[in-house]
């Protein structure tokens, strides 16, 4: 899998045992971490949402994070940091959208 190529990552809220990861809200705090990164670096304010090349969602009741290569572009030690939470965590990490299980 090359990271590096890769237009966006989804970073999955499951170990790669597949069970979910703890806390529930980590998506948020990741992306919350990041805001900062965003085109036209920061500004007044923008700490308050989610800077585009990282914005937290979900895939049925899977939380993820999505990390666009532009963040890696714009500061490689950003995008390392994300890759190395997933990484450090033992997260699954996916170059395309996870499909929703059905329940």
């Amino acid at each position: 899998m090359d990271l590096r190529s890769a237009k966006e990552v989804f970073i999955l809220g499951l170990t790669k045992a597949g069970k979910p990861f703890r806390p529930s809200d980590w998506a948020e705090r990741l992306a919350g971490v990041m805001s900062p990164f965003r085109p036209g670096g920061p500004q007044p304010g923008s700490h308050l949402g989610y800077s585009p090349w990282c914005v937290p969602t979900a895939f049925g009741d899977v939380k993820c994070v999505i990390v666009n290569r532009d963040l890696r572009d714009y500061d490689v030690m950003a995008w390392d940091f994300c890759m190395n939470f997933a990484k450090d965590n033992d997260l699954q990490v996916e170059l395309a959208a996870p499909v929703p299980r059905p329940s």
